[in-house]
């Protein structure tokens, strides 16, 4: 994957960011239980390219705060790399709130699910959520407190252009789990077939 996008790390240290490519229950992370290897939660399975580490952190702090959305297009290639042939007929990134938009510029997982999309062939559809209801950043949160601030937030627009189809949620990070649980379950209850894609989990 080049880097000369982003321009934070050699191509050595690119490639000595550990991967993961675990499959992960956002439901048993809300929860703190052990979320790799859940057989319970089928539609809240989420897969994260690399395990957060400085590099990571340093990549994704580079695309997300420093106005440099052009970056998901490298960053879209571990996505690809994560995803593997898994089938799925549209992408749609974790919805950010309009004022988060306009304070920060750009939509960094719609950015995110775009370049994926574009690189796998995959139809993205922007708008089919939103988030209705506007917190402090996540990052300035513990735990607990994420887990509670996204519940109920995230409506799906066009619940029949979701029912019965296979759809790929996009976003950086996976922390807690909270804000991927909560879209999936919005997707689950208007009747989709969905599972989560990030570049990194933070453990």
């Amino acid at each position: 994957m080049p880097t000369d996008s982003i321009r934070v790390l050699c191509p050595g240290c690119l490639q000595a960011i550990p991967r993961a490519g675990l499959d992960l229950c956002s439901r048993c992370l809300v929860a703190g239980r052990e979320p790799v290897g859940c057989l319970r939660h089928a539609g809240f399975r989420v897969r994260a390219a690399w395990l957060y580490d400085e590099r990571a952190a340093a990549l994704i702090a580079t695309f997300k705060y420093d106005g440099r959305p052009a970056s998901a297009e490298v960053l879209a290639g571990a996505l690809v790399e994560t995803a593997g042939g898994e089938r799925v007929e549209m992408v749609v990134g974790v919805p950010m709130h309009p004022a988060r938009r306009r304070e920060r510029g750009f939509d960094h997982a719609g950015s995110l699910a775009r370049a994926f999309a574009g690189r796998a062939g995959i139809p993205v559809v922007d708008g089919l959520l939103s988030r209705n209801r506007l917190g402090i950043p996540q990052a300035r949160r513990n735990h607990r407190e994420r887990r509670q601030a996204v519940r109920g937030t995230i409506d799906v627009t066009h619940p029949s252009w979701v029912r019965g189809r296979r759809i790929m949620v996009v976003d950086d990070v996976i922390t807690t789990g909270a804000t991927f649980d909560a879209t999936l379950a919005a997707l689950e209850d208007a009747g989709a077939r969905a599972s989560g894609l990030a570049l990194a989990w933070a453990q």
